[in-house]
């Protein structure tokens, strides 16, 4: 049995900008949700930036891309996941013309990992509406968020063309229903969404997402542009049939994103969903036309899996912003996310079932507590064997997916350089095979240093595969 990975498997990594570019307000970048989010998702908004919100300076990406680059081409990336600031093109979102000077940096940066042999894949919304959007509009709630991001895509599809060939639509689209500023620019207390709120605020997104996706084949004829859902696998928590119907429902309460993206049209099980939720989709003239534009493949986030149970005396909450019940089976890291490399090869078979579409993940790995110390050769270094552990792991099952008859196009390990967490706004929490000495109380000098899952990837690329452990 050959190692399964295909010749041109796109090895690589990821990062978003409001995570690791910093310079927030320079060269007229407007401001960002991100901007007033100092302590991640569930932390307050802010009116104003404040000097304790890391994401202001992040990893300062945007004054040091090209040896962050230049790094990825030493590790031998195929490909840059990475993303565009949306206010760095358009400072408010709304205005006609776009800033110049915000197109000039992303010119650099795909430049750049063009002259490394890198393929840019780049996400055009990433957890980031410019912050006047959300104020003026109440971001995705507002159906004339549509033009504003197809004014946004015709610009970057027409600037960036011949630079890149893979496009993602919105970050882990599906998000939207838990967490609505960050994910929608919805200024909208969370408590004050109703159903009918959230799924019209999603309606507008997935028309947005569709048209992006006309737009950029008419434009791109032979880009690809995927979709981006957060991946969670859920396992009934026993064999009693409430729990197994309970999973069935919370299953196609993420499915619904991916099947609309790839069908073209609203499943017909989210009939009885929107009227147990009391739910009517207002859809205008032509939504439904512009929702048949589907997407080339399925991009996706994996971290965990969940249980499910109808049994409300067992539920604990743990894991990434999509919540589930503790599996007893499985270990937690050190944030309590259940590591589990087989629910990836799972979820890989499911999707690849229901769609025979192309599937690339886009973010896996682990955040932990990383610690710089002197290495064999005397240089700093991280000895981060829990993470190559971590990441061998779920390209073991990457592999048995792909033998199991998966296409599976490449796969980007989740902050591939240290950058400062979403869900927390913590540097501390790092995901790397690059250390970046910045501190969650802002010191540190930001120079860079690899760990030691820093050559073990670079094996893994040059090898295609070959070098995992089984």
């Amino acid at each position: 049995m050959n190692n399964g990975f295909k010749t041109g498997f796109l090895w690589g990594g990821a990062t978003a900008a409001n995570q690791c570019e910093g310079a927030y307000n320079e060269d007229g970048k407007g401001l960002s949700t991100q901007d007033v989010m100092p302590q991640g998702i569930m932390g307050p908004i802010t009116e104003v930036p404040t000097e304790d919100n890391m994401k202001l300076v992040g990893i300062d990406f945007y004054h040091r891309y090209q040896e962050d680059i230049k790094l990825f081409a030493e590790m031998g990336f195929k490909v840059f996941r990475l993303s565009i600031a949306w206010s760095r093109i358009f400072p408010k979102g709304d205005e006609m013309e776009p800033n110049e000077l915000g197109l000039e940096f992303y010119d650099k940066v795909f430049d750049e990992c063009l002259k490394h042999g890198i393929e840019p894949l780049v996400t055009i919304s990433h957890y980031e509406t410019p912050l006047h959007l959300a104020k003026a509009y109440d971001g995705w709630r507002n159906r004339k968020m549509i033009g504003f991001f197809e004014n946004y895509v015709r610009t970057i599809f027409t600037r960036y063309k011949d630079k890149v060939k893979y496009w993602l639509t919105f970050n882990e689209i599906n998000t939207l229903l838990h967490a609505p500023f960050m994910s929608g620019g919805i200024m909208t207390p969370k408590e004050e969404l109703s159903k009918q709120d959230l799924y019209q605020a999603i309606h507008h997104e997935l028309v947005a997402s569709a048209l992006a996706t006309k737009i950029g084949h008419e434009i791109m004829p032979d880009a690809k542009i995927g979709c981006m859902v957060i991946a969670l696998p859920i396992y009934p928590l026993t064999p009693h049939p409430d729990d197994i119907i309970k999973m069935m429902a919370t299953d196609r309460s993420n499915l619904l994103f991916s099947d609309i993206h790839v069908r073209g049209q609203y499943p017909s099980y989210a009939k009885r969903l929107f009227e147990e939720n009391n739910v009517h989709i207002h859809m205008e003239p032509g939504d439904e036309e512009i929702l048949k534009h589907t997407v080339d493949f399925i991009s996706f986030s994996y971290y965990s899996s969940a249980c499910e149970t109808a049994d409300q005396d067992k539920k604990a909450s743990q894991g990434n912003i999509l919540l589930g019940t503790k599996n007893p089976y499985l270990k937690a890291s050190e944030w309590g996310w259940q590591i589990d490399p087989q629910g990836l090869r799972y979820v890989l078979n499911t999707l690849y079932d229901r769609y025979q579409k192309p599937l690339f993940i886009v973010e896996n790995g682990l955040g932990a507590v990383d610690e710089l110390v002197e290495g064999p050769d005397g240089r700093k270094t991280v000895m981060d064997d829990y993470r190559i552990q971590y990441l061998n792991d779920h390209l073991v099952q990457i592999r048995e997916a792909i033998h199991d008859g998966v296409d599976v196009m490449g796969y980007t390990t989740w902050g591939c350089i240290d950058l400062v967490s979403a869900s927390t706004a913590e540097l501390k929490k790092r995901y790397g095979f690059i250390y970046v000495d910045r501190h969650d109380d802002g010191s540190g000098t930001l120079k860079r240093y690899k760990k030691k899952s820093f050559e073990w990837y670079k094996e893994v690329i040059a090898t295609n595969g070959e070098s995992l452990q089984n």
